[in-house]
């Protein structure tokens, strides 16, 4: 009987998780099939406390400890798509949080670096990621704003946090023609996730994404 009672959970997690990407981030404009599909596969509710397990499907964030959230799924979207992460990228990611875009990430690109500063969450993310057999991702305890510089440069960085300016580190950590993703602007205030495209020649194009709100990016 248990085995049964598990199969329905799992079907009634399948169903709200095809529905949550057919309306909520197919039906408000994300195109990339890898990123769809991506978010087809990863169950984002064994990311969250039990108590949060009905909110898994909404398009909304939701906390997670340490007074920090996991984000709603269309922003997730939103910068997957942007981020444009193909199977040979390394992916850098700044604010791991609960795992869950670290388990997107690696579905998507080569190797997923990611940095939590709450060494409590560190440990429940790899948690997770072992669980869902994610075995190209490392996540580190560490402070997020010195990068990872052992690691040397990275196709796409992803911050999961807002700062008033990119930190010139991260920049300085993107591979040519790499891709990073941050929330820019007031962390009590107006935030606009914002795409930095590093030219061949150095040079950084900077493209506003979507405004947003995230916990503030903090050091240490």
């Amino acid at each position: 009987m248990r085995a049964v009672g598990e199969s329905k959970r799992s079907k009634r997690s399948r169903f709200l998780r095809d529905a949550m990407v057919d309306v909520q981030i197919a039906g408000r404009g994300i195109r990339s099939r890898r990123v769809l599909l991506a978010m087809r596969q990863v169950p984002r509710e064994i990311f969250l406390d039990r108590r949060f397990a009905e909110a898994a499907y909404e398009d909304i964030a939701v906390p997670i400890p340490k007074g920090q959230t996991i984000s709603q799924p269309y922003i997730v979207a939103k910068m997957l798509e942007a981020a444009a992460i193909a199977k040979s990228d390394r992916v850098l990611e700044i604010g791991a949080g609960s795992g869950y875009l670290a388990a997107l990430a690696a579905k998507l690109g080569r190797e997923v670096c990611a940095l939590e500063r709450h060494e409590a969450l560190v440990q429940r993310a790899r948690s997770r990621l072992r669980h869902l057999g994610c075995r190209n991702v490392d996540v580190r305890h560490g402070d997020g704003t010195a990068g990872w510089p052992e690691g040397g440069e990275f196709d796409v960085i992803l911050v999961s946090a807002a700062d008033a300016q990119t930190p010139a580190v991260l920049k300085a950590q993107l591979a040519p023609s790499g891709r990073l993703l941050i929330p820019l602007g007031d962390p009590d205030g107006v935030q606009w996730l914002t795409k930095l495209t590093r030219e061949p020649d150095g040079r950084f194009v900077e493209e506003r994404i979507e405004e947003v709100r995230f916990v503030p990016l903090i050091s240490g």
